[in-house]
């Protein structure tokens, strides 16, 4: 198999767990953050690739890694290059990656790159247009600016979808926005010192990286946004629903906000039917009351139900919506967990260490009424156990929250999270 989206040797060590002893260095000297090649900065091993019965191929990725899996994929695409981010960032390593794109269109291949207006709001155009007279076609999702629209305005709307398609048969998802502080020191080497940043800067994500007959599903999907954004129409051109339902390995979910969008009913759907446990890794969790009335439920019949949400994160008015429902949720049984130190990004759901949910989603109102989003819904049970033991790995990193502790918060606080918890269909 080709190097692409494949794990570096010196990680490639299955999936044993480290000795207790070992982990727990690892947890009172470091913030978890995959900074460097090894185990030694996060205590993660990488596991091997998964593979379905189609022959697809699904690596699993953490922080950092997922980028430099990517920018070695790109150097080897033959014939095209398709990326869709919400941030395409302008510091050194999105500076890097435009250089690696320029070059593979000089070199005849057609290269596709589709962000997201305001995600990139603050990005520096001049890489755009240096991408553009190389020959890579760019194009930004519903222009911040009136006067760059083709067709109407629509400024609340976002493409908040990570996606990177390579040839017909190499595909990457997940959380990871392009930037130094996603992408460590993986791509260029003096990113982290050149920004000044610190490892608890770093932004902890998930993604996974895809060969075989199910990049050609995600290549369907690049496919019809781009056309949505050359064309215009109604937002529904860049849906793309396949197998989300049905018991087919491999499901994509790229939702766009319609009144009658799958997005909601397909989360339900998978949290109903949850028999023995949900694992629910999440940024930003400001969910509707029947999210968090399914997940109540699901802890009532028995199912084990643990979340990893933010001890901080770049949005402290969704933290702090989160934990206006951490009472309620804990009454029936869920376990509830922050992580430490580093910005928690990723966005996974396994149920019954069979089914899993990995992409850009967030449980938000955004994610489910304005934001365009896209999400592999994968049943493997060997990928669900290889998620699940790295929801294991950030636990080392993570406080639980103890219910009676909870329970005697001071009344601001809880005043706060109420008031908070409000709003949340307007944040």
């Amino acid at each position: 198999m080709s190097t692409a989206f494949t794990p570096p040797t010196d990680r490639t060590k299955g999936l044993k767990k480290l000795p207790l002893e070992t982990r727990r260095t690892h947890a009172g000297t470091s913030s978890g953050g995959n900074i460097t090649s090894g185990s030694d900065d996060d205590g993660w091993i990488i596991p091997p690739p998964v593979q379905l019965s189609d022959g697809t191929e699904i690596q699993l990725y953490k922080d950092g890694e997922a980028w430099h899996a990517a920018f070695e994929a790109m150097k080897l695409a033959r014939f095209r290059i398709c990326l869709e981010l919400y941030i395409f960032s302008s510091d050194q390593t999105g500076q890097a990656v435009a250089d690696l794109l320029c070059a593979k269109a000089r070199q005849g291949l057609r290269v596709f790159v589709l962000y997201d207006s305001f995600g990139s709001l603050f990005a520096d155009r001049a890489m755009f247009d240096k991408m553009q007279h190389a020959g890579v076609r760019v194009q930004q999702f519903h222009p911040m600016r009136p006067w760059e629209c083709n067709y109407g305005w629509r400024a609340f709307n976002r493409d908040h979808r990570k996606l990177l398609v390579i040839d017909d048969n190499i595909a990457g998802l997940g959380g990871m926005n392009l930037g130094a502080d996603y992408a460590g020191s993986w791509i260029v080497k003096s990113a982290m010192a050149g920004s000044q940043m610190k490892e608890p800067d770093l932004w902890r994500d998930n993604a996974i990286g895809i060969r075989g007959p199910a990049a050609r599903l995600l290549l369907d999907s690049f496919a019809r946004t781009w056309h949505y954004v050359l064309g215009g129409g109604r937002i529904r051109a860049a849906e793309f629903i396949h197998d989300i339902y049905h018991p087919g390995e491999f499901g994509v979910l790229a939702s766009v906000p319609t009144t009658d969008s799958p997005l909601k009913p397909a989360l339900c759907h998978l949290l109903q039917n949850a028999k023995k446990s949900i694992h629910l890794t999440m940024a930003y969790f400001a969910p509707d009351n029947v999210l968090i009335d399914e997940l109540c439920k699901a802890g009532d019949r028995g199912v084990k139900v643990k979340l990893m949400l933010p001890g901080r994160g770049d949005m402290r008015i969704l933290v702090i919506a989160a934990r206006s429902f951490y009472e309620k949720l804990m009454a029936h049984g869920i376990e509830i967990y922050e992580r430490q130190n580093v910005m928690l990004h990723a966005k996974t759901i396994t149920v019954d260490t069979a089914i899993s949910i990995i992409g850009s989603t967030n449980l938000d109102y955004r994610s489910i009424e304005y934001n365009c989003e896209l999400s592999a819904v994968i049943r493997s049970p060997q990928l669900a156990e290889q998620i699940e033991r790295l929801f294991e790995n950030d636990m080392m990193y993570a406080k639980r929250i103890d219910p009676e502790a909870w329970h005697h918060r001071p009344h601001w606080d809880r005043f706060g999270q109420w008031v908070v918890s409000r709003m949340r269909y307007w944040l």
